[in-house]
């Protein structure tokens, strides 16, 4: 039997298939009138190499609503630079490209990190902080998303789905993550949210006792992903 249960504080919108991608997107596009959406790519270079990430961009070059995308590159030389902003030129939309181990991005940590603000560890998270201060410093979008570069069945429905709940006027929704169900060929996955995730949140409340923190990570169905 299929889920539709909810479950705590976060609303769980299911995906009962009554719409199509393209009736999603026909709104999208009249909103992003007056709430314009942008899109951050937190990429490693070597995810340009494999196929996953060309045909995400071929996925996201047909979506018609978003007003920019921001790429943030990790772990690159100005050559391997080079060649990831002609790779990202694919894409239709405009775009900016943050190449975090460049001089100037490197001296703006630096100074950052001085004043005691800069995130300190290396990886997806810190590619992440800065892709999302650079579109505040924009200052033009209302709506933003982001997702991996490495989904290899990616469509651009997954976007439409991600943006809807926070860019159409009618919702109030401030915030939206994205999950999938664990099952696959006749096997259920997601062992780490399911054995330590969900028994660890449990073990903290009997510990520390009600905390709306802990109720609100228990009320995603799946607190690790999206």
């Amino acid at each position: 039997m299929a889920d539709f249960s909810q479950n705590g504080w976060v609303t769980t919108l299911h995906n009962f298939k009554t719409r199509s991608t393209e009736d999603l997107e026909a709104d999208l596009n009249l909103f992003s009138g007056y709430r314009p959406m942008e899109l951050i790519l937190p990429s490693l270079y070597s995810e340009l190499e494999g196929s996953a990430l060309k045909h995400i961009v071929e996925q996201i070059s047909q979506v018609t609503y978003l007003n920019h995308v921001v790429i943030g590159l990790d772990r690159a030389d100005r050559d391997q630079y080079e060649h990831a902003f002609s790779f990202f030129k694919n894409l239709r939309q405009s775009f900016s490209m943050l190449w975090n181990d460049s001089p100037r991005l490197t001296s703006i940590h630096n100074e950052l990190e001085d004043k005691g603000l800069a995130p300190q560890e290396m990886g997806k998270g810190r590619n992440v902080w800065y892709s999302i201060g650079y579109v505040h410093a924009r200052a033009k979008a209302e709506a933003v998303a982001l997702h991996d570069c490495d989904i290899v069945t990616y469509d651009r429905e997954l976007l439409a789905r991600l943006f809807y709940p926070v860019a159409n006027p009618h919702y109030q929704f401030e915030f939206c993550k994205g999950f999938y169900a664990r099952v696959t060929d006749d096997k259920m996955n997601g062992r780490a949210c399911r054995l330590l995730v969900t028994p660890l949140l449990l073990a903290l409340e009997q510990v520390l006792g009600s905390c709306e923190y802990i109720r609100f990570m228990q009320s995603f169905r799946y607190p690790l992903a999206g």
